[in-house]
Formats: C-alpha cells, structure tokens, sequence
C-alpha cells in the first residue's frame, strides 16, 4: 500500500520542496508514497476566485471561507478510496507528536489542509471530519511548512525509508526520552574526548549509559515528558553527564 498525501495549499508550487529530496525524495521517485497538490483557489465561485473575506465580529486580517474550503475538502474526499483522515494545519490545533506521525505513517495517508491569514472559519471543523494540528507554539505564515514536516516524519518510518527497522527505534521521543548523545570520529577534537565507555566495547555499558544520558537530557531540556511518561525511568546518579569529558 502506497502512502498517498493530498495537500490542499493557496501555493501548490511549493511542494514538494524539501520532501523531494533525501530519505523522502528517494522514496517518492521509488513510488513508495505519492504527493498530490490542489488549489483551494480553484474551488472558488466567484470571477476574483475569493477564498477569504473579514472577520465577523471585526478585526486584523482575512478568514479562509468555509465554503471554499469544503469545496475542496469534498472534491477530494468524493474520489478517496482509501478514506484518508483529513488534517489542517493551524497554530489552534493538538500539537503533533510521534504517536501520532506513527498511527498516520501506519495508515493509507492523508489529506492536509493548509491555512493562511488569520486561519479557518471555524465552521469548517463542525460541518467536516477536520483534525486541527499544530507543529508547535508558534505560527508560521501558512501551513505549507507545517504540512511539509508533518509528512516528512510520516515517510521516513514507511517500510524501507530509513533501510532498517531498527534505525528509528532509540530516536527522540520513541521512548519517551529524547535521544542518547552521539560522537565519531576523530577521538578527540578541540580537547574534547569521546567518552570512554563508547570505546570499551561493552555493549551492556554502552547501552546503561545511553539510558542515562537520555534520561539526564530529557530532565534537562524536556522535563514535560518526564512527567508525561511516568517518570520514565529512575533518575540518572548525579554527575553522570559526560559530554564535555577533557582528554588527559
């Protein structure tokens, strides 16, 4: 089965932009997903093809019509198959996590909405099987990068993309961790050393520190997913942390 994306964007010229490159570019050639682009703007009724218009109630900035956009929902959800969920990509939306990219990658793809200006009329979300998603707590100046990112986390784990199946399984958020340090070559740089442990040959020590660095940086930079998980795992000894180890 093919992972199909259908992404409905305002800039249809846009795509596939990164995704044709790399790991997700290599896959599309190979046809191990495929892209699909449509023009909201061509759902319009109207002689100036008008996909938006004022606030109600008053305020900055312009509303994406929703009768425009069901136009173009419905335009390509009368032709699916496979019966894909639809996605729209808005600051207002759960934010997108690695659960979720996995249940998406494991499916037959998505249909993914793209806002701009001030975003959607919300009318959209109650007459349409829409799920908002948010890449993060910020905004961008439409969903185009945000739809981008959401499928370039969903292509890399399709069968085959990243060449194992093993290749993601440690990665951030994976485990509910964010990922163990990593070195290479050369030994030592700027007075740095790569920890000694790596080098031991030790693949159960090799493995126990990984844990604990893993855990030690999730304390650190993403003590949110500590507390999601549980605790994940016991707190790591103090003074474990051996990024910075100076050569002797």
């Amino acid at each position: 089965m093919t992972f199909a994306a259908t992404v409905l964007t305002l800039y249809p010229e846009v795509f596939p932009g990164p995704l044709g490159f790399s790991l997700a570019g290599r896959a599309l050639d190979a046809g191990t997903w495929s892209l699909e682009t449509k023009n909201i703007r061509d759902f319009a009724t109207d002689k100036h093809r008008s996909v938006d218009d004022t606030p109600a109630g008053g305020g900055a900035g312009m509303v994406l019509k929703p009768d425009v956009l069901a136009a173009a929902l419905d335009h390509v959800a009368d032709r699916d198959l496979q019966r894909r969920p639809m996605l729209a990509m808005t600051p207002r939306g759960a934010p997108l996590t690695q659960a979720r990219v996995r249940e998406l990658a494991a499916g037959p793809g998505a249909i993914i909405l793209c806002g701009r200006f001030e975003g959607f009329d919300e009318r959209i979300f109650e007459a349409r099987p829409v799920e908002p998603v948010s890449i993060g707590d910020y905004v961008l100046s439409g969903g185009e990068l945000g739809a981008m990112v959401l499928l370039d986390a969903c292509v890399r784990l399709l069968p085959g993309v990243m060449g194992s199946a093993s290749s993601g399984e440690e990665e951030s958020f994976e485990t509910g961790l964010l990922e163990y340090p990593h070195y290479t070559r050369p030994l030592i740089w700027e007075g740095r050393t790569i920890p000694e442990v790596l080098r031991s040959g030790d693949h159960a020590k090799i493995a126990a520190w990984r844990h604990e660095q893993a855990v030690n940086d999730t304390r650190l930079r993403r003590p949110d997913l500590i507390e999601r998980h549980g605790g994940a795992s016991q707190a790591p000894p103090s003074g474990a942390r051996q990024r910075d180890t100076k050569a002797k």
